[in-house]
């Protein structure tokens, strides 16, 4: 009985736990799958399938329209992620290099708030921003979308920052001030060569939420500003080919490389 009673609990050994979790990964990755292999479909149909092809993966490549909206997504995605994880640094820096103070909480909830109110709230409140601004201004570029980007990732970018801060020693920095060491030098030299695997996730995860984002782009952007995205969205809606499929598949993979990078960079080291 006490060797029962010490015995640790385990979640593994509830009855069901296996099927749950076999039933869990089929119901997330089964459409995954079945998107990419009928991105090979040779038959125009995106549910029978007419034979192994790469010929959707060519048609999309020659597509005028999706080479615009790709380029035009990876413009934005690189300018939002530059502006993005800058900014993200410095709110870091701020709010972990020093003690702590009145109002902290309130600060990072400020500075995460995009990640908890709805998307499409932030669309919308986007929306009428920009509106106003191109009434007032007659200006209608792609400034408004790196904007609208780079505001949405800036928490994207900070927390994989913010967890490189805290988990970082601060002997060095103390001992670069104890060797008379200037604030700007100590950072240069010292804290961030040390933060910047930290800065390099969250400028790929900010990249990544910002190529990927739908809602915001289609609230914010003017006409004959499609992103990748938003182009797909558009064909869905006109008529589904396997064309969308091997364009998902050229993203899925893209954002797998990423993510991959992400985690080599910020899993813990001994």
């Amino acid at each position: 009985m006490a060797e029962r009673k010490r015995r640790r609990f385990s979640i593994t050994a509830l009855p069901g736990f296996s099927t749950l979790a076999i039933v869990t990964f089929l119901v997330l990755y089964v459409p995954i799958v079945t998107m990419v292999v009928y991105s090979f479909n040779a038959s125009m149909s995106v549910a029978v399938w007419g034979g192994f092809s790469l010929e959707w993966y060519v048609y999309a490549w020659n597509n005028t329209l999706v080479q615009e909206a790709t380029v035009r997504s990876v413009i934005i995605a690189v300018c939002a992620s530059g502006i993005a994880t800058t900014v993200a640094t410095m709110a870091a820096l701020g709010t972990t290099r020093r003690g702590r103070y009145k109002g902290q909480t309130i600060i990072y909830l400020l500075i995460n708030q995009p990640l908890m109110v709805p998307e499409i709230v932030t669309a919308v409140a986007l929306l009428i921003v920009f509106a106003s601004i191109k009434v007032a201004t007659g200006y209608t570029g792609l400034a408004y979308l790196i904007i609208a980007h780079s505001a949405f990732c800036i928490p994207f970018a900070y927390l994989p920052i913010r967890a490189r801060l805290e988990g970082m020693d601060l002997t060095l920095e103390i001992a670069s001030a104890d060797l008379y060491a200037s604030p700007w030098r100590a950072f240069r030299r010292v804290t961030l060569p040390l933060l910047a695997p930290g800065i390099a996730a969250g400028a790929m995860l900010a990249f990544v939420i910002s190529l990927d984002d739908v809602i915001i782009t289609e609230f914010v952007k003017s006409a004959g500003q499609d992103t990748l995205p938003t182009y797909m969205l558009g064909q869905l809606r006109r008529a589904v080919t396997p064309e969308v499929n091997a364009i998902s598949t050229a993203l899925l993979v893209l954002t797998v490389l990423l993510l991959t990078l992400f985690y080599l960079l910020t899993r813990r080291r001994d």
